[in-house]
């Protein structure tokens, strides 16, 4: 059953392999927690709850990881109800752990200006493959793509006369992207490079291409990441492509632009997951009063 539920996962619901993977992995380990057990024992209110108890207190894992497998089970029982295996979907009476709220990380602006003004150059003198790890960080920074939409994105879904990009978001969905003028002319150079270093790349081919010719592939981009920004003075903590999508909403949000549009743009399926943001600017907001406000700045006696 196991297998079935990935399968429709993949085809029906459009997961990425990825996030499949994950799934299967938990369902696999929760299957071998309960290899003794028939399936109505499995699935009791009971189990679960031994269950969430052993990821806790025996693994030791954090409330974020077992949420994630009550999710992930969750999602499973909802499909068994669909078959008619089960009456009802017991993780429900599953009490989840609290998960300490975290604020999602940004790059400052100073910085990141810095780093695309030494680097523009390389889009027409440096190596093609330097111009390649320029254009992951423009184009990560300049639009709040997912490194998967990233890859998955065609020189089709490019339209510099309306400065616009497509992206295959999650579930298979399309929404488009407008472009800053500045990433359509770093696009627009780029463009010229390839197809001086790859003569038979058309519209089908990927709008990025590797070094061999091929398409962008997930530790090529997190490496790409993590060398171009590693140096970058002013630029701390984690180094990924999802911390350039986070500093153009925290950016965006700043400049006053409103959450809907920035939802719009990153493709949250929900006005929820794009409040998260919100709390950056009043984390800002607060450290600017602490430092300027003349109520709260310490005098010597």
């Amino acid at each position: 059953m196991v297998r079935q539920y990935i399968d429709y996962l993949a085809s029906i619901r459009r997961y990425s392999p990825r996030t499949c993977s994950i799934y299967q992995a938990v369902l696999e380990d929760f299957y071998a927690y309960t290899a003794e057990l028939d399936d109505e024992q499995r699935f009791s209110v009971a189990t679960l709850r031994n269950y969430e108890v052993n990821l806790l207190d025996e693994r030791d894992l954090g409330a974020r990881t077992v949420n994630l497998h009550l999710s992930v089970l969750s999602g499973y029982c909802r499909f068994l109800m669909r078959q008619g295996r089960l009456q009802s979907n017991p993780v429900h009476l599953v009490h989840r752990p609290r998960e300490e709220k975290r604020l999602p990380d940004f790059y400052r602006k100073d910085p990141m200006d810095a780093y695309f003004a030494s680097k523009r150059g390389t889009l027409e003198f440096g190596s093609y493959e330097a111009a390649l790890r320029y254009m992951v960080i423009a184009l990560l920074a300049g639009t709040g793509v997912r490194r998967a939409e990233l890859i998955g994105a065609d020189r089709s879904d490019l339209d510099l006369a309306r400065r616009t990009l497509r992206v295959h978001g999650k579930g298979d969905k399309i929404r488009e992207i407008p472009l800053p003028e500045e990433l359509c002319d770093d696009l627009d150079q780029y463009l010229q490079r390839a197809n001086a270093a790859f003569p038979d790349a058309d519209d089908s081919s990927p709008l990025l291409l590797t070094p061999r010719g091929g398409r962008l592939y997930p530790v090529f981009v997190d490496r790409t990441v993590k060398r171009e920004l590693g140096e970058v003075s002013g630029i701390n903590g984690r180094l990924s492509p999802h911390v350039l999508r986070h500093t153009l909403a925290t950016e965006l949000l700043d400049d006053g632009a409103d959450l809907n549009s920035i939802k719009e743009l990153l493709g949250h399926a929900s006005l929820a997951a794009t409040q998260v943001y919100t709390h950056n600017t009043v984390e800002r907001l607060k450290s600017v009063y602490n430092a300027a406000h003349p109520r709260a700045k310490k005098t010597d006696d």
